[in-house]
């Protein structure tokens, strides 16, 4: 696994494409500071301030079947990290956002580049961490870990975290490390 830190991207799973075009290896992982078009799912837009945390990892699946497996692994390996280490209760509202209080704290994005087989999957995740306040447009749709638990969080740790989690689940899956 690599990790590649940025301070500023346009997106993280754009770099991640970028890159695993140019020969990057699966488990590679890109991490922002800030996005400045980060998005979801139908292209809505991702508030991605610094304090958040916003990353993609290439994947590189071996069946098409395994593709439909990461975006609810996913979600489900953050929903239980948000209750197993910060005490919340995290629901998962399909396919691919974690909520808190009926508020978005999470969203995974999947994109897939598929021809005779599969030849990337970016997995794009957005966790709001520490932010401590929203725009007013977004106030009553989206939360933070720091709203929810009023203490400050270490990004790098909750990365490795949910790393290890994805990682588990998603070999579990036949998504081995090839390249």
């Amino acid at each position: 696994m690599e990790i590649k830190f940025y301070s500023k991207l346009n997106s993280t799973n754009q770099k991640a494409k970028e890159l695993a075009k140019t020969g990057a290896k699966a488990w590679t992982i890109i991490v922002a500071e800030t996005q400045k078009i980060g998005r979801g799912q139908q292209k809505k837009f991702w508030f991605s301030p610094k304090g958040g945390l916003y990353f993609s990892i290439i994947l590189k699946p071996q069946k098409i079947s395994d593709l439909e497996k990461i975006t609810l692994n996913s979600a489900k390996c953050v929903a239980n990290i948000l209750k197993k280490k910060f005490r919340l209760n995290p629901e998962i509202k399909w396919p691919n956002d974690v909520l808190i209080n009926n508020k978005k704290i999470a969203g995974i994005l999947v994109e897939n580049v598929i021809g005779k087989d599969i030849k990337v999957c970016i997995c794009g995740i957005g966790l709001n961490t520490n932010i401590k306040k929203f725009p007013k447009e977004l106030k009553k749709t989206a939360t933070s870990i720091m709203i929810e638990t009023k203490r400050q969080i270490n990004n790098e740790q909750i990365l490795n975290t949910i790393l290890k989690e994805l990682q588990k689940k998603l070999l579990n899956y036949e998504f081995k490390k090839r390249n």
